[in-house]
């Protein structure tokens, strides 16, 4: 309402600031100078001496104001050529100055109409606009007025303001404050000397909230002649407007807000740009002193360094990703709000757009908060191994944790699938005192023909992630992975994963960022933990362990997806997937995998280097060569056909269910 009645109120002080400023264009006030260019191509039109010289005397009365001769001389010049427009246009502005509205609005609509010039199109305009009577013209009039004036001014080849000036005022008139705001950049940029200029630009301002422009365009339109006392009554509505005292600089209002924003914004992208920059440079200083270290050390005093501020970086990259939420929502929030305020400036409210828009953003919000509540079941994988089902494999982990001197696993849990890493459970207190629980997820479809000397330097590797902490922090990280899943879940569910959502782009590059800093974290504790397992077990047995690591994780995968797909097809039971061998023409395809995954070059997105560069790495390590052994590593359980039964059942039940089990037995038996 203080918007609305500061414009009302200006509109009361100013209401012709346009005629103040027009030339040979608007007839009755073109006073000061004629354009004898256009008078001599109007006298040429005329053709005769006598209209010419009639023609000349009606002009000399109308700009010293004598309406009335002008007028009878243009009537004369009329009668004599009555298709000539400019005579019309004349004795309009004629007729219109003597308070004759109705006969002015005939003559300027036929001249219009003989030839809608950008000269005939402005005087039409004016006069419908511009009644010269003390009522409120109607905003049909008003509306007709901007249209002949766009008009005019898109025909107007040359200099003259007066044709932007009436689009601004009338566009101030009827609140169109889009247009109001164009036409002021335009006279801004070529009429920057004349006082409305300045004028209409502070009004554009108020309508933006931009207080501090507003108060300087005015300022300025006085220093180019708008009175001093209006000036004052202009400053004083927009302080009342805005709640500052006139003079006051600490505090400028909503603008001042609008721009500390800004400023917030800017910020925030370049913190982005700053973690991503740190991540870049992190991970070559990590390939450039794992190729420099001493690989005789379990690590050196810069890798040591490195691995200290990596853990800092991915706080602090955690952290951000939390401050990052008001920040991103408050970019939703204006972006839609921006688009919808664009729609009611510009007077054009496309309803299916609008509400479209309203909610997509909406539903983007609801998503972030959403995001923040949602549950994941965090279930540890696979099942418990008890001490008696693999005794010598329980004393084998202690041994293990001897030689490195750390303390040894709390639980194997084993699963059917191919993985084998460690991990921690625990409150975070736990963690950083090195009392949570520690255990050994251990994949049995690894275990088949794994030599026991081999796996005991895998193991190893393992324990390196204990020996080093790599698993007693990273929680926050953790946390961080988890709830940009349930954000983008949220996002997707509701529609909204587009790439014109600010919240699923933001979600994209900082997934790049996060990903670029945490794996280049994790891929320095991989060849750490390598390290570890080469010094006290051979780089030999390592290298052992970590190629039947990989041909198993092909080799399984191949044999049980082709079981599973032929059980399913013959509608039979599962055969023990642990028993499986690979044919002799899959064989060929199996080491072709198996070797290129090996030779992978190692890239940004890995968490691991790659094998090659791995094997590379602990090949400098002087260590005992440690032979293979005669021993596998099932030999150290004491039933292995149950556990593999048992794993290949729980295959075939998180394959086909429990129901299409229970049918096939029947069919079976």
């Amino acid at each position: 309402m203080k918007k609305r009645f500061f414009l009302i109120i200006i509109f009361l002080v100013f209401p012709f600031i346009i005629y103040s400023q027009t030339n040979e264009n608007t007839e009755k006030l073109d006073k000061p100078s004629r354009d004898m260019a256009k008078e001599e191509i109007i006298w040429q039109e005329l053709k005769t001496p006598d209209l010419i010289n009639i023609w000349k005397k009606a002009t000399e009365a109308l700009d010293k104001d004598d309406y009335q001769t002008a007028a009878q001389l243009y009537e004369k010049v009329l009668v004599k050529s009555p298709k000539f427009d400019a005579a019309m246009r004349r004795l309009g502005s004629s007729y219109l100055s003597l308070g004759k509205r109705k006969e002015a609005l005939e003559l300027l609509e036929q001249a219009v109409k003989e030839k809608s010039s950008p000269e005939n199109l402005i005087s039409l305009a004016q006069a419908l606009a511009f009644s010269g009577e003390n009522q409120q013209t109607p905003n049909k009039d008003l509306s007709r007025a901007f249209s002949l004036a766009q008009q005019a001014e898109r025909k107007y080849t040359g200099n003259d303001p007066s044709y932007t000036l009436l689009v601004a005022q009338l566009a101030f008139n009827l609140e169109n404050n889009y247009f109001l705001c164009e036409s002021s950049r335009k006279l801004i940029d070529k009429h920057s000397d004349l006082m409305p200029s300045h004028y209409f630009m502070a009004i554009c301002s108020f309508t933006k909230a931009d207080w501090v422009n507003a108060k300087k365009e005015i300022r300025k339109a006085q220093e180019l002649g708008l009175e001093a006392k209006e000036v004052e009554r202009i400053l004083a509505l927009i302080n009342e407007a805005t709640s500052v005292s006139v003079g006051n600089t600490n505090n400028l209002g909503f603008s001042s807000y609008f721009y500390y924003a800004i400023y917030l914004v800017i910020a925030w992208i370049a913190g982005l740009v700053l973690l991503f920059i740190l991540g870049k440079v992190f991970s070559r200083l990590n390939l450039q002193f794992i190729e420099t270290a001493d690989p005789n050390l379990a690590a050196s005093p810069k890798e040591l360094s490195l691995r200290k501020y990596y853990r800092m970086l991915i706080n602090i990259s955690s952290i951000y990703y939390y401050l990052s939420m008001p920040v991103v929502m408050f970019l939703v929030i204006t972006i839609v709000g921006s688009i919808l305020y664009f729609f009611l400036w510009i007077g054009t409210i496309p309803i299916k757009l609008f509400l479209f828009i309203a909610l997509a953003g909406l539903m983007t919000v609801i998503a972030m908060v959403r995001s923040f509540f949602i549950k994941i079941d965090s279930n540890d994988p696979g099942r418990e191994l008890k001490q008696d089902e693999a005794p010598k494999l329980w004393e084998l982990t202690r041994e293990v944790a001897k030689t490195l001197g750390t303390r040894p696993i709390d639980e194997i849990r084993v699963t059917p699938g191919t993985d084998i890493a460690v991990y921690e459970k625990g409150s975070f207190r736990e963690k950083s005192q090195d009392k949570a629980k520690r255990v050994l997820i251990l994949g049995i479809g690894i275990l088949n023909g794994f030599d026991l000397n081999a796996f005991r330097a895998v193991l190893a590797h393992e324990y390196g992630h204990f020996s080093n902490r790599d698993t007693a922090g990273g929680d926050i990280a953790l946390r961080v992975r988890q709830d940009m899943t349930k954000f983008v879940v949220a996002i997707a569910l509701n529609g909204q994963a587009v790439w014109w959502n600010i919240a699923y782009l933001f979600l994209q590059v900082y997934d790049f960022i996060f990903r670029r800093i945490s794996f280049g974290a994790t891929r320095l504790q991989e060849v750490l933990a390598d390290r570890i397992a080469a010094l006290n077990y051979s780089p030999q047995a390592f290298e052992t362990g970590l190629r039947h690591v990989i041909r198993c994780e092909v080799e399984f995968s191949h044999l049980a997806n082709q079981e599973i797909d032929n059980a399913l097809a013959t509608k039979r039971s599962l055969s023990n997937l642990y028993d499986l061998k690979a044919t002799l023409d899959s064989e060929q395809d199996l080491n072709e995998q198996v070797n290129k995954i090996i030779a992978e070059k190692t890239s940004e997105d890995d968490t691991h280097p790659s094998p090659i560069d791995r094997f590379r790495y602990i090949s400098r390590i002087n260590s005992k060569i440690v032979e293979p052994s005669n021993t596998t590593v099932w030999e150290l359980f004491a039933d292995r056909e149950a556990i593999t039964k048992e794993m290949s059942t729980l295959v075939e039940l998180n394959t086909v269910g429990t129901t299409y089990l229970t049918e096939l037995k029947e069919v079976e038996k």
